[in-house]
């Protein structure tokens, strides 16, 4: 059977693995969480980088035939490196600004991610070849990630306040740049009612999908959960996670 590995800063990576678990369900899975380092977004690009490849070699110490980095930072500062340096599908995810802006229609689109996604080149360059990318703001939600790792969802008054030069008419998508963001999908869409609110994760497990070989039949495969390398086996850690990903299922259906 098939074992892929989901990697993130944080627990904002269960974003992929639950759309990986609903798009390839027979595979076995590796979840790691790099808790001991997150959050990324306030990170130096040198330490972001080491922390991946660590964490990247770990997975593939462990067995793992592709590696998802369900992290857009870590994707933004190391998925380049990454491909020259393993030899194996390794695909990252991105801020979902070219579907946004296929079809923004003549309102603008608003990006919002961590501080280090906004300011890498990779994000730049991905902007510069879109059409209409002066439709385009970006604004960083530094605070949603602690918030999203504490299980915090209370978001609303955080965000009103960041988000308040930007009225909400003028919008219609608002792309979520940051995995960890996704436990607030249904705060967006209260700020937003008039916009589609979007992120990579479903095109990001597309695209796993179509580089390994054809789905095995039979039962769901296993999850394996670590933290910083360390096995979580913990029933009260166990729940959480549980927790979470049931959180993910229901912002995913509004």
């Amino acid at each position: 059977m098939t074992k892929i590995g989901v990697f993130d800063s944080g627990v904002g990576g269960l974003t992929l693995l639950e759309e990986a678990l609903r798009q390839r369900p027979q595979a076995d899975y590796l979840f790691y969480a790099d808790v001991d380092h997150v959050p990324y977004g306030l990170r130096t690009h040198e330490e972001i980088l080491q922390y991946t490849d660590e964490s990247v070699r770990f997975l593939i110490d462990h067995g793992c035939k592709c590696i998802v980095v369900a992290c857009n930072t870590a994707t933004a500062v190391a998925v380049d490196t990454l491909r020259r340096r393993y030899a194996l599908p390794i695909v990252g995810i991105e801020p979902a600004v070219k579907s946004a802006l296929a079809h923004h229609a003549l309102r603008r689109v608003l990006v919002v991610a961590t501080p280090v996604t906004l300011r890498e080149e990779k994000l730049h360059r991905l902007l510069s070849r879109c059409p209409d990318h002066d439709m385009v703001d970006l604004h960083p939600l530094p605070q949603l990630v602690a918030m999203a790792e504490r299980e915090d969802y209370d978001a609303l008054p955080y965000l009103r306040r960041e988000l308040a030069p930007y009225p909400p008419e003028r919008y219609s998508e608002v792309v979520l740049g940051c995995t960890h963001f996704n436990y607030f999908r249904d705060s967006f869409l209260r700020l937003f009612p008039q916009a589609e609110v979007i992120d990579g994760a479903e095109g990001t497990i597309r695209r796993m999908c179509s580089l390994l070989p054809a789905g095995e039949g039979g039962a769901a495969g296993r999850v394996a959960y670590f933290f910083s390398g360390r096995p979580v086996t913990s029933p009260d850690e166990l729940a959480r996670l549980a927790r979470r990903l049931e959180r993910l299922r229901q912002m995913r259906a509004l």
